[in-house]
């Protein structure tokens, strides 16, 4: 059995553990209310860009542009968007999953990474799957010019045809308890599903469709991959936030376990000595 000695060690042990994870859960809810303000202001003007993309492209033909053509998915591009801290509970194991799945579920023979985040990076660079780019700590000061950079090698890399398909896998921020690992085709861009087109209606297009699809099409695929890496942001910090909340219910649970325990054995040392001391004196009588 251990001593008052080292119960005493271990309780003010989990003490410290547990002022540290107080510590970042706080850092964590303050990061939390800046990047969800910041997600909450990109996606509406996410989606409504991402409708009005769909609709001239369905109006004027996939084959307009470039970045719309439709190709068997044999070459395929995936984006794996992680954290590059741990400490978040599942967030990274469960992108990491879901990519390793979606690989071997949905067919592809020929497969290249874009990892995001030091997560990711570190576990494919050890497996077999190609990795294409890599992106590390730009969360620290996460910008539009990150989100450029990836899509103007995702697109000048479809335009070629080096690969027929992007796909993204990352967290998506619900709520601070919950976060959805969502699995997102980036390229080509497609009609969302149900979504019906009114033919009777008839749009002039100034300048014409293809230029308006021309210029908004780079700022489209820069601002999409914006807001996926703000949702992981967010949710990254709603991940970490709730990690830390229940190590730290952890810790008050085992210092009041060991207290108790402590208690329990300084309790039964002095009943000993008691009993000692009186079967001592009852000697001497």
């Amino acid at each position: 059995m251990a001593s008052t000695i080292d119960i005493r060690r271990r309780i003010k042990s989990v003490k410290n553990t547990q002022q540290i994870t107080k510590a970042m859960k706080m850092v964590a809810a303050a990061k939390l209310r800046r990047a969800q303000e910041r997600i909450t202001a990109a996606r509406p003007y996410s989606g409504a860009m991402t409708q009005v993309l769909a609709s001239i492209a369905e109006r004027i033909g996939q084959e307009t542009h470039p970045l719309l053509h439709q190709r068997e998915e044999k070459k395929v591009l995936v984006l794996s968007v992680t954290a590059d801290r741990g400490l978040s509970g599942a967030f990274n194991t469960n992108i990491i999953k879901t990519t390793q799945t979606a690989i071997r579920e949905r067919g592809w023979t020929d497969v290249q990474l874009i990892t995001i985040g030091r997560k990711s990076t570190d576990f494919f660079k050890r497996r077999t799957i190609p990795v294409r780019h890599t992106a590390i700590n730009i969360f620290q000061a996460l910008s539009t010019e990150h989100a450029g950079d990836l899509a103007t090698m995702i697109a000048e890399d479809f335009t070629a045809e080096k690969i027929d398909a992007v796909y993204v896998i990352y967290n998506q921020f619900k709520s601070i308890i919950q976060q959805i690992v969502q699995v997102e085709k980036l390229l080509p861009i497609e009609r969302r599903a149900g979504e019906e087109m009114d033919s009777s209606i008839e749009y002039l297009f100034e300048p014409s469709a293809e230029e308006i699809l021309a210029q908004l099409l780079p700022k489209y695929l820069e601002f999409q991959l914006y807001r996926i890496l703000l949702d992981s942001a967010a949710a990254e910090q709603g991940a970490r936030m709730t990690a830390m909340e229940s190590a730290t219910r952890n810790a008050s649970e085992m210092i009041d376990h060991l207290t108790l325990t402590y208690n329990r054995i300084r309790q039964a040392s002095i009943t000993k000595e008691i009993i000692e001391i009186v079967s001592g004196a009852a000697a001497a009588g």
